[in-house]
């Protein structure tokens, strides 16, 4: 069906796979996690969202830093390659969105579904930012082309290990992948400058702090800087 030029159809597909991806990419893994180890609510430790440095900062313990790294990295590898391999037009079959469409999608409702997480706002009985989109946007990266995962990692731990600022380094990475997507040309340049803007808006009350100096160097424990 087509309704003013738009095949509404596609359109609904590409909702369905949002909503899909959204609802995954809302899992809220580091919430989870602090409460099975310590007890506690996430959001009442360092920067009040649920991020794999907060678990770091509410457990003291870089293994659990490192088992929330990889479960908010796979929600966003696993969805988006499973759709970037055709999954799901297999399962709606001919006249399906094409892979790469869909893959866009994908990674979108992965990386909001982790920085405004339902399932985060249903146990809180708030809405508010629960993630900043790194790890979930990094695997969703990977598996959408491995290229800007790749300059995201090397630019952000590039940028980290010279200024000692975890802020700087994170969005250093957010400013240069559309940069190199503009710069060199890709066609996809407009949903890589809308995504670096999403992951960007969870970064940017810290990185004004860190232009007017309050952020601490490697922020790392519960307590040593600043929330948001």
């Amino acid at each position: 069906m087509r309704l003013a030029g738009i095949d509404t159809s596609s359109v609904a597909q590409l909702a369905l796979v949002f909503a899909i991806c959204y609802a995954i990419g809302s899992i809220p893994n580091a919430y989870i996690i602090v409460r099975l180890v310590t007890g506690e609510d996430i959001t009442r430790h360092g920067t009040g969202t649920g991020g794999a440095m907060n678990v770091r900062r509410a457990t003291g313990s870089w293994a659990w830093f490192a088992v929330a790294t990889l479960a908010d990295a796979l929600k966003g590898f696993l969805p988006t390659l499973a759709v970037s391999l055709g999954v799901l037009a297999a399962f709606f079959g001919a006249g399906a969105i094409d892979a790469q469409t869909a893959s866009m999608a994908a990674v979108l409702g992965v990386v909001v579904g982790h920085n405004y997480s339902a399932w985060l706002a249903f146990i809180e009985h708030r809405l508010a930012p629960s993630g900043k989109g790194l790890a979930t946007g990094a695997g969703a990266l990977l598996a959408y082309d491995w290229r800007y995962f790749a300059i995201a990692l090397v630019v952000g731990l590039t940028v980290i290990a010279v200024t000692r600022y975890m802020m700087a380094g994170q969005v250093a990475a957010t400013v240069v992948l559309p940069l190199y997507a503009i710069v060199t040309g890709q066609p996809d340049w407009p949903f890589i400058v809308l995504l670096s803007l999403l992951v960007y808006v969870g970064h940017h009350g810290r990185f004004v702090g860190l232009l007017k100096g309050d952020e601490p160097r490697l922020y790392v424990n519960d307590g040593q800087g600043p929330r948001g």
